[in-house]
């Protein structure tokens, strides 16, 4: 896109027809090549072409050898699994907190491992997409244990512990399919890694900075420091749809990410 954008780039497209009114006059800006489709109207979730060839879904054979290597790792491993819910945003800190407990009360033939499941996030702020890493369970922590009187007290009045999810004082462990679904994100991004890096499997996509309804202003084009409402997102094509004023109507107009600032 041209740094400076004149009215002249702009293409208005004006549907005067004999049974519609100038109210349905809708502006797009032309931001790409003359051959570029229109992306289809309403939100969007996904990623652009560039990056959706990079993060194809993994065929079923690779999504199943995955889930046995972890079906297989667990299934040696002794004890059961449990959820433990934590204040928000404090999960790897319960976690190097549980762990530390466990050597300081000699609990380690009880309390064997605790895991804070992660996934990567295609995040988008301010126009730029960065991969970051979240938990898949947002105030929550998996422990693997034996449960006893004990090894339930050393968990429980763990700092930032709240307590057991299910029955307080008798809570009801994970099957083992539901362990391997919280545990194999992760499992497929150490694959990839290892694999050289290359995606196995599709990332969400998160816009952190904008959503519909929120109040922004043109930062770029012929409309530079007007207001807008955003009405649409589109994150597979980086772009949003909002609303302003022009010629005295509300008038749509189609936008990168990077062309409006929030207010």
């Amino acid at each position: 896109m041209a740094d400076d954008l004149s009215f002249s780039d702009t293409e208005l497209n004006l549907d005067l027809g004999e049974d519609e009114s100038v109210d349905d006059l809708e502006i797009h800006l032309d931001l790409g090549a003359d051959d570029e489709e229109t992306p289809e109207p309403g939100i969007q979730f996904g990623l652009d072409e560039e990056e959706a060839e990079e993060a194809d879904e993994p065929s079923s054979d690779d999504a199943d050898a995955v889930r046995a290597e972890i079906r297989e790792g667990l299934a040696t491993k002794t004890g059961d699994w449990y959820v433990v819910h934590t204040y928000s945003g404090m999960e790897k800190r319960v976690k190097q907190n549980l762990d530390s407990r466990v050597k300081t009360l000699n609990m380690e033939d009880y309390i064997y491992e605790t895991v804070v499941p992660t996934e990567d996030v295609v995040e988008i702020r301010n126009g730029t997409k960065k991969t970051v890493t979240r938990t898949v369970l947002p105030g929550y922590v998996l422990v693997r244990m034996d449960l006893t009187d004990d090894s339930w007290s050393a968990v429980r009045h763990t700092p930032s512990v709240t307590g057991f999810v299910g029955h307080a004082n008798d809570p009801v462990p994970l099957s083992l399919d539901e362990v391997v679904e919280m545990l194999l994100p992760a499992a497929l991004a150490l694959k990839a890694e290892k694999e050289g890096g290359k995606a196995q499997r599709k990332k969400k996509v998160e816009l952190v900075d904008f959503r519909v309804g929120d109040s922004v202003v043109l930062t770029d084009g012929p409309f530079t420091g007007v207001h807008a409402t955003i009405t649409e997102i589109n994150l597979g094509l980086s772009r949003l749809k909002v609303t302003l004023e022009f010629m005295g109507r509300d008038t749509p107009v189609e936008l990168t990410l990077d062309q409006v600032q929030k207010i």
